[in-house]
């Protein structure tokens, strides 16, 4: 399974700000639309990630208050990032091993999405739960050792 497979289910919604942005008004779109990140963007290119952890930690580092913090002086520069081709096995790895909830997805330099941790993880229980049930009809549909028996004689 591939992040092509994420997305084509998840839809093509994208929330992106711009750098010089002030956070508060980052916070405010993420509230509104029930969001965790936002991908930051200038001149049409990813310049990197904002999500709840570095607002949480630009909070602390004001005492409470997010004042005129801009999202360029919080956002994550270096974001991890996949592919649409890329194998969910792989994105698992690569989010556990840099603790990362949100990833966007690049088609070359085009924005494709972004996936979050909860999106990899529902569309793995998803293929292991229709893998269980194909199992399971299966099983189910086993010929008996009578059958087998009858099967030979014939």
């Amino acid at each position: 399974m591939k992040v092509s497979d994420i997305l084509r289910v998840k839809g093509n919604t994208l929330f992106t700000v711009s750098a010089d942005q002030p956070l508060h008004e980052a916070v405010v779109t993420m509230a509104e639309h029930d969001i965790g990140s936002l991908v930051v963007m200038e001149h049409g290119d990813l310049t990197g990630m904002l999500t709840f952890r570095e607002v949480i930690r630009a909070t602390v580092r004001q005492g409470g208050t997010l004042g005129s913090v801009t999202i360029r002086s919080v956002m994550d520069d270096a974001p991890l990032t996949c592919t649409p081709e890329t194998e969910i096995d792989e994105v698992r790895r690569m989010m556990l091993g840099r603790h990362a909830r949100y990833m966007p997805v690049l088609n070359g330099q085009t924005l494709m999405g972004v996936i979050s941790f909860y999106d990899v993880a529902r569309t793995v229980v998803e293929a292991q739960d229709f893998e269980n049930r194909m199992l399971k009809a299966y099983i189910r549909d086993w010929p008996s050792e009578e059958d087998t028996k009858v099967g030979q004689s014939l």
